[in-house]
């Protein structure tokens, strides 16, 4: 397996690797930033190659207000619009050259599973030189995610057409949502396969509250999520507690008002703090193609702590909130809708509790990690590609 992102904190990979492991496969994973010592399971081994920063400044924190002004803030922050799209693809690509060494090293192997378009060209490469089958897991549609900086229409769609290129030699392509598998197979990728992100089950659910005592989200706290309706709401709501949980975003700056924030946990310890607070927040903006077919991993974490959501209303998470009841849903970038929403569930609180609970017996990692291991073994007996 290649990935560019942090292996210890990306929970798909680390499950993925998991489940197959669990079946039979031995694995290296070559990611990024893993901390010393980390070990996965028996089977699974990690090793790590650096990658710059970014073009990032400050200390990552959540500044109440929009941070500083005037001229010389304004030009640097232009030129970061401008530079950034440029400096991102030359981070990654800086990436690929330095893993390639130790993906040669470590090779060769049956398989080579790309984690994400930014590694796919590296894995294809190696997996041509070993005559090994390659596998390409989309987590995102990667071409058209809501990005920082200027405005790159035609790396877009050059990208495109170099994804469906490189794509095709993948005896097996996996994704995170029904939305995206149709968007790539329109593509001309024939076997994409389904594998969400959802979590494994519990051992046990504790009853649920008999009135939610607050919202929480709990993700990545940046751009994209659309905080600042969150904002908005909750000076609505307030008293009703609406609270932040997650790892910052460099350089994002959101006046709070009267949202309180309590410090990152570990996956484990979310389920307990979804919990206390009842509600599950699970927003996103209504701004691309890939927010649009989203299957965030906060919806099914909340399914995990039988807790409801209110969620953004974007085809594909509606698809899979209505159908399961999972909770409400609000228009994105619009307070008054947001706010409806949550007080619709909260009048209705035991009825949308109940359908959560009820939707875990099929929205759960056990399930999802067999299509993976079904999907493998497909591959790796030679079978006739499936859809």
């Amino acid at each position: 397996m290649i990935a560019q992102s942090p292996i210890a904190g990306d929970s798909r990979i680390l499950r993925e690797a998991t489940a197959l492991a669990a079946a039979g496969h031995v694995l290296h994973v070559i990611g990024r930033d893993v901390p010393e010592g980390f070990e996965v399971g028996p089977g699974i081994t990690v090793e790590s190659v650096s990658r710059s920063a970014g073009l990032r400044t400050g200390n990552g924190g959540l500044a109440v207000g929009h941070g500083r002004s005037g001229p010389k803030v304004l030009v640097q922050r232009f030129g970061r619009w401008l530079l950034l799209p440029e400096h991102r693809n030359r981070t990654e690509k800086q990436w690929r050259v330095a893993a390639a060494p130790r993906v040669a090293a470590a090779g060769p192997f049956d398989v080579v599973h790309a984690h994400d378009f930014n590694t796919l060209e590296l894995a294809a490469e190696y997996a041509e030189k070993w005559s090994a089958k390659l596998v390409y897991d989309t987590h995102e549609l990667w071409f058209d995610r809501a990005l920082p900086g200027r405005p790159t229409p035609l790396w877009r769609a050059r990208g495109r057409r170099f994804e469906v290129s490189l794509a095709s030699k993948a005896r097996l392509v996996i994704t995170v949502s029904d939305g995206i598998a149709a968007r790539l197979r329109s593509r001309g990728l024939p076997d994409v396969r389904v594998v969400r992100n959802t979590f494994p089950k519990p051992d046990e659910v504790p009853p649920p509250l008999d009135r939610p005592e607050g919202l929480l989200y709990a993700g990545r706290v940046g751009a994209g999520r659309d905080l600042p309706t969150v904002v908005a709401a909750a000076r609505e709501l307030a008293p009703f507690r609406t609270v932040l949980m997650g790892s910052v975003d460099p350089n994002y700056r959101l006046d709070l008002g009267p949202v309180e924030t309590v410090a990152e946990r570990s996956i484990d310890e979310v389920d307990d703090t979804l919990r206390s607070y009842g509600i599950s927040l699970v927003t996103l903006t209504n701004t691309c193609e890939n927010h649009r077919l989203a299957l965030p991993n906060k919806l099914f974490h909340a399914v995990r702590a039988g807790v409801p959501v209110v969620a953004a209303d974007l085809p594909e998470m509606r698809a899979v909130v209505t159908q399961y009841k999972l909770g409400t849903l609000y228009e994105p970038g619009n307070a008054p809708s947001l706010t409806a929403a949550v007080r619709t569930l909260i009048e209705n609180y035991t009825t949308y509790a109940d359908g959560v609970r009820s939707a875990a017996a099929e929205l759960n990692w056990e399930k999802d990690s067999a299509a993976l291991v079904t999907a493998y073994a497909d591959l790796t007996s030679n079978n006739q590609p499936q859809r």
